[in-house]
């Protein structure tokens, strides 16, 4: 099988587990609250980290060589998975998918005052006609805006802001650095707000939290095999195959529709998306990469998968 076919396939089956874990979340999201979840799914987490963290053979010591910048990125992780699961508790899956879409296009927009990327006329205008996706979404002043909206937006900012950090910091930093720093940031500021949001959970309840942990390492695992085989011209846009499979999902599970207006910003949005990274896959636009060098879906989750250590340089925008 050629590598990127399988490169593309790869990547279909995580963004596929990915979306069955985010129904598990809606699903719970219906009776728990979005923090409780995150608690107990990083909770969860912990013992699958351990086990892939023993794996890492590399000398060195748990100290972070960029605390602040760890510190922001553990923050902005957290931040990404709350407001994501409580916006997929409030909101129709796909709804909710096409804003998270924009946070390749805030990815380009960071990189300008974080790496010193400069965007040119092309790759602005991309961002522009993207955002134009998001307000086409929204409908202000047609449809009432939720806190459902205003959460798929602020966890596209956070997921935004922890991708580009680790794009700054990662060939500095260690993977297991990257990885359990923010891990430990969801576990203890989730366990904060437990005396406020905790509900008794279900032993079946508990188990589907351990669910969402499972999928979120195999599609986890499956994404990086993916990146290994094919490049991310190939693999990143299999991310946009969510939209389908929430269409269904939302259909199958909760009755959900898809709008017209909904389709037609997701379309926006995605084709704004794509022409970022098929433009960054042309050597001679930038070295930097900010979009295509960074698996946005997998920087912010349960596990705060793994880093990204591609070398960060000055380039010129395109």
């Amino acid at each position: 099988m050629p590598s990127a076919l399988r490169g593309a396939l790869l990547a279909l089956a995580a963004f596929g587990l990915y979306s069955t874990h985010d129904v598990i979340v809606k699903v719970l999201g219906e009776t728990y609250s979005a923090f409780q979840i995150v608690f107990f799914v990083g909770l969860f987490s912990f013992p699958l980290l351990t086990l892939m963290l023993m794996r890492d053979k590399t000398d060195g010591n748990l100290i972070p060589k960029h605390p602040w910048w760890s510190m922001l990125r553990g923050l902005g992780a957290v931040g990404s998975i709350s407001l994501n699961f409580f916006a997929f508790s409030q909101l129709p899956l796909a709804q909710t998918y096409a804003i998270l879409f924009a946070t390749p296009l805030l990815i380009t927009l960071l990189a300008i005052p974080v790496l010193g990327e400069r965007v040119g006329l092309h790759r602005g205008l991309a961002v522009l006609v993207g955002m134009i996706g998001v307000l086409i979404v929204l409908r202000p002043g047609s449809a009432p805006l939720s806190l459902g909206h205003l959460a798929a937006m602020g966890g596209a900012v956070c997921g935004a802001v922890s991708s580009i950090i680790v794009r700054k910091i990662g060939s500095d930093e260690r993977s297991v650095v990257l990885m359990l720093y923010p891990m430990m940031l969801q576990v203890l500021c989730m366990g904060l707000l437990m005396p406020w949001f905790y509900r008794p959970m279900a032993l079946g309840d508990l188990a589907l939290n351990g669910v969402i942990a499972v999928f979120s390492v195999l599609a986890g695992l499956l994404t990086i095999s993916a990146y290994r085989a094919a490049t991310a011209a190939t693999v990143a846009p299999m991310q946009y195959s969510q939209l389908l499979w929430a269409a269904f999902y939302g259909w199958l599970f909760f009755g959900d529709t898809v709008d017209l207006w909904t389709w037609a910003g997701a379309v926006v949005i995605v084709g704004s998306g794509l022409y970022i990274v098929l433009r960054e896959g042309q050597p001679d636009v930038s070295q930097n990469q900010p979009v295509s060098q960074n698996r946005w879906r997998l920087d912010a989750g349960p596990i705060l998968r793994m880093g990204f250590l591609n070398r960060r340089s000055g380039g010129r925008g395109g």
